[in-house]
């Protein structure tokens, strides 16, 4: 009888046993399922920060916010080298920290941490001690992960999260942070292609407007508050004869007219850029095609009908240059006036799709188009 007694609770020990074994995978597998989703909120968090702001430096902040709320990390900080000097790019720490958080790719620890493309994690044993790496602070940071970033294998910087408590870090799960290093790193491999459009912006010296590439930054943010927009490029066809047969400061006249012309036009929730030498573009932004063949019109019309001519001014100026040594008149030679001809051409554009493409097909029209040509055609 005792006999069976002890085999009944030995099973029964041995099916608790089981039970829990099964509880504790199931538990397991909710949280790395309540991981997952977590990271997966965390990545689309992520595009929607690369959409919503404007800025390089926007988009790595708004990244940087994002991981100290999701992960609740205490103290978040992303370096980024831009080829000459290291950068904080985000940062939740003081300011006043900042020099010290640029530079520990100087700190020995660091070095082989980049060298090896391994994290490094560090930490203190008591609240009196302080990190290598700190050199005013005392309070703020017990222990710190230090990853270093690479995209394509070459090094352009680091992230590292602080606590103020030490071993904080001891329990971790390093597969999240790494996940989490990625995602950074895809964010930054995004925006660095913004960030080569920002710095290469300039403003057109004749009519102050934006050239092409603006169209791909900040000119697209603005097209894609709508879901359809109206992209019209147009071509002033009768320039190189303008600039041969009357003066080149005429048929610079007549691009800075047209350009003053059409800015005063059109609204300022419009994109107007100078594309390149006589062709400008316009985005007509949230508006369909059939709603801008009125105005394209009437700015056509406007525009071939009004004669641009050299001032009085203009033509002294011209003739005030002639004299100097080895420079010939100029304006004498130069027409009274000349009447510009264009050809426009107009496409839909939805949210979401490549606008070089777009583009590039209606620059190809009209640099295939026939010389004669002065019409508004849409492809």
């Amino acid at each position: 009888m005792i006999i069976a007694v002890v085999i009944i609770l030995v099973l029964i020990v041995f099916g608790l046993v089981a039970y829990n074994v099964t509880i504790h995978k199931k538990i397991q597998k909710f949280k790395n399922m309540n991981q997952k989703i977590t990271n997966l909120y965390v990545v689309q968090d992520f595009m929607n920060a690369i959409g919503e702001t404007s800025t390089v430096e926007e988009k790595i902040k708004k990244i940087n916010d994002i991981l100290i709320e999701r992960y609740e990390i205490k103290y978040s900080t992303i370096v980024v080298f831009d080829g000459a000097e290291y950068q904080v790019k985000a940062s939740n720490v003081d300011q006043k920290h900042w020099n010290a958080l640029r530079a520990l790719q100087n700190v020995d620890m660091f070095k082989d941490s980049i060298q090896s493309a391994t994290p490094k994690y560090v930490t203190v044993n008591n609240e009196n001690e302080r990190l290598p790496y700190q050199e005013m602070e005392f309070g703020r940071a017990k222990s710190a992960i230090f990853f270093p970033l690479y995209i394509d294998n070459v090094y352009i910087g680091y992230w590292i999260i602080e606590s103020g408590t030490p071993h904080d870090f001891d329990n971790v799960d390093t597969t999240v942070l790494e996940v989490i290093k990625e995602n950074i790193v895809s964010v930054l491999k995004t925006v660095v292609h913004q960030k080569t459009l920002e710095s290469i912006v300039r403003k057109d010296l004749f009519t102050g407007l934006y050239s092409e590439e603006y169209l791909y930054g900040e000119g697209k943010k603005i097209i894609d508050q709508y879901t359809i927009s109206t992209i019209c490029m147009f071509k002033i066809i009768n320039i190189q004869e303008i600039n041969r047969e009357y003066c080149r400061e005429l048929g610079n006249k007549v691009i800075t007219k047209i350009s003053e012309y059409i800015a005063e036009n059109i609204s300022e929730d419009y994109v107007f850029v100078r594309y390149m030498g006589p062709k400008f573009v316009i985005a007509f932004s949230g508006v369909e095609t059939n709603g801008v063949a009125d105005f394209l019109n009437e700015i056509k019309e406007k525009i071939e009908t009004t004669p641009i001519e050299l001032t009085n001014e203009e033509r002294q100026a011209l003739n005030l240059e002639a004299r100097l040594p080895g420079k010939a008149s100029r304006g004498a030679e130069c027409k009274d006036r000349a009447i510009p001809k264009l050809n426009f051409v107009i496409s839909s554009y939805y949210k979401g799709t490549a606008l070089e493409e777009v583009l590039k097909k209606q620059e190809e029209y009209l640099d295939n188009a026939e010389m004669t040509e002065s019409d508004i055609t849409n492809i």
